[in-house]
């Protein structure tokens, strides 16, 4: 068998608007394609990042919370690649995101910062 890449990620969240518009409005991320499936009473965005689908946004009724931030096991977080780091956190700070200091990544000597969904998933930024 040969991997060709990541074709998406799946993300629960438990404010299915909240979640939307903090995906979309904030992230900037494109829906792609909406569904409201009533016999599971679950809402499925479809989201596009640069032009790829790439992320399954899902509602579902009172699922549970996440372990550990973000330690669980498990998927541990969600990466985003920026062009400019600082740009990128002044841009998430205007949309009142609390954003972690950027750090540098030791071995490759990039930088990269995280925030939280507004279900408290780590999302990182790190830049190219």
């Amino acid at each position: 068998m040969k991997l060709n890449k990541i074709h998406h990620i799946a993300v629960i969240c438990s404010d299915y608007e909240k979640s939307k518009d903090f995906y979309v409005r904030v992230l900037g991320l494109t829906p792609v394609n909406e569904v409201y499936r009533k016999e599971r009473d679950s809402y499925k965005l479809d989201l596009e990042v640069n032009g790829q689908y790439q992320i399954e946004l899902f509602s579902f009724p009172s699922p549970p919370e996440r372990p550990s931030y973000p330690e669980a096991a498990g998927l541990r977080h969600l990466a985003f690649e920026v062009d400019d780091i600082e740009e990128a956190v002044r841009y998430m700070t205007v949309h009142r995101v609390k954003v972690e200091d950027v750090r540098v990544d030791p071995v490759t000597n990039k930088k990269f910062t995280f925030f939280a969904d507004p279900d408290g998933l780590p999302i990182e930024l790190y830049e190219i």
